[in-house]
């Protein structure tokens, strides 16, 4: 049971949240992000569900890193305030990015959703409505999401897509009137703000710099069409959190050790998925974080091991091809037993080629397999799995919890080789599989989270550093 300790402290925070998806509570989340850091207020931006995208937005937008809050990640309610504490530290505002509809939820007891993490922050929500062909209605719809769960703490609206004047007064008087609640913010039709996307959604913010005009519409929006003053009262209205303790860590770090391990992290417009908290629990293990750029970087510097996240390897798989000299280091390292953890799109960079409809482009080759971009999600949701024996990182029957999004599956893969998850929920390879292990390499369609997944980031720098002292 949780320990209360004295002087709570403030964090003024608020939640944007929406009925449904495609409402515009990215657009307008990022916004505020950027129009609040213009007044010279550190907004520190966080994105509910597991997410690279959004949170690339979300930290162009101010001046820090997007964190994640994820009830399926961080399973109790005191670990979630915890990594809200410690990635609000220094802030006078924290804005938190809800995903799908305010109530959706992998669970049927809506424990996974935007409003759950709402209620466990003690949180006040701005819902964000899309009013296209919606007057009067539109009372109807914000008091339903008011009592649906009366806990949640609904404090303000954002019309989005409003028509003209009359159509703004309809809507204003009708939720004034039946649901008591302020209209924050008002975005006409004709000031549709979007931000570029494609399959599997938006287009990440560090692709490409020609995507920072959409950032600057979205901030020079809200500061036309949404009250600033009054969405920072909600926001300080945010009762203070209690500091608990007697829980366990959000992130386990190993003890500091004298041994020196260097983990080379591929960073760059190709390779873009990473989370700030798995970063930083290498970091707390003992890693030092060596960043590699596989676009320009010709040659891989002395690493101990490698970190190939995710990204879109196919929208620059010319660029990555062309830079032989990266991909021959990796593969010769890779045969020399370098130790390689790889997620979805480093396991795409480090198979043999790429196919994409008639064009089939070589990539490292370190592992027996070619892989194939598909029309359709190969995989989309959440992860369970359990560690089977062989495992490079994790102990055997350790339970992981992380999540996909795919279009590509590993076809012609030479041989029986042996996987390091069985998986409880997800597709992975396919056949209840994922994480393929070859020589020194882990290489999964499943991204990691430090806090669902705990001794994974200890694991590899604890394995790294046996190599260094030739142990292993």
């Amino acid at each position: 049971m949780s320990t209360v300790l004295s002087n709570p402290l403030p964090h003024p925070r608020l939640v944007v949240a929406a009925p449904q998806g495609r409402s515009g509570k990215t657009t307008i989340t990022v916004g505020l992000c950027a129009a609040l850091s213009a007044r010279g207020l550190v907004v520190q931006p966080f994105k509910k569900g597991p997410d690279y995208i959004d949170p690339s937005w979300l930290s162009g937008a101010g001046a820090r890193v997007c964190r994640s809050l994820d009830p399926f990640f961080l399973i109790s309610a005191a670990s979630l305030r915890r990594a809200f504490k410690r990635g609000a530290a220094g802030a006078a505002i924290s804005l938190i990015e809800g995903n799908h509809g305010l109530y959706d939820s992998p669970d049927d007891d809506g424990d996974g959703s935007t409003a759950a993490v709402a209620r466990s922050l003690q949180a006040p929500v701005i819902l964000v409505v899309n009013t296209a062909r919606m007057s009067r209605s539109v009372a109807a719809l914000v008091h339903g999401y008011q009592t649906f769960e009366p806990e949640t703490n609904i404090a303000g609206v954002i019309l989005n897509n409003v028509a003209q004047s009359r159509h703004e007064t309809k809507l204003r008087q009708a939720i004034e009137h039946h649901c008591h609640l302020p209209v924050v913010g008002v975005l006409p039709r004709r000031e549709a703000l979007t931000i570029p996307d494609r399959h599997l959604g938006l287009i990440p913010r560090a692709e490409n710099d020609e995507l920072i005009p959409a950032l600057a519409a979205c901030r020079q929006a809200v500061e036309q069409y949404v009250d600033l003053d009054a969405v920072l009262a909600i926001a300080r209205a945010a009762p203070p959190l209690p500091n608990e303790a007697g829980d366990e860590p959000v992130l386990t770090a190993a003890p500091k050790n004298d041994v020196s391990v260097r983990i080379g992290v591929v960073r760059d417009r190709a390779f873009t998925f990473y989370y700030p908290e798995n970063l930083e629990a290498l970091e707390e293990s003992g890693a030092e974080l060596v960043f590699i750029d596989a676009l320009c970087d010709t040659s891989l510097p002395r690493v101990d091991a490698l970190y190939i996240g995710g990204g879109f390897p196919e929208m620059f798989m010319d660029e990555l091809a062309a830079n032989r000299r990266l991909r021959q280091d990796i593969r010769v390292a890779a045969a020399n037993g370098l130790l390689i953890y790889a997620e979805c799109g480093g396991l795409m960079y480090l198979a043999r080629r790429i196919k994409w409809d008639t064009r089939s482009v070589d990539m490292v080759g370190a592992l027996p397999c070619d892989v194939e971009m598909t029309p359709q999600p190969q995989g989309h949701g959440y992860v369970m799995a359990e560690a089977l024996p062989g495992n490079l990182l994790l102990p055997r029957y350790t339970t992981i919890r992380g999540h996909e999004f795919h279009n590509s599956h590993v076809i012609n893969l030479a041989g029986d080789l042996p996987f390091a998850y069985q998986l409880k929920r997800g597709n992975g390879f396919g056949g209840g599989r994922d994480g393929l292990v070859y020589h020194n390499i882990l290489a999964a369609y499943t991204h990691l989270h430090a806090a669902g997944s705990p001794g994974w980031a200890a694991g590899l720098v604890a394995r790294a550093r046996g190599a260094v002292k030739g142990e292993g």
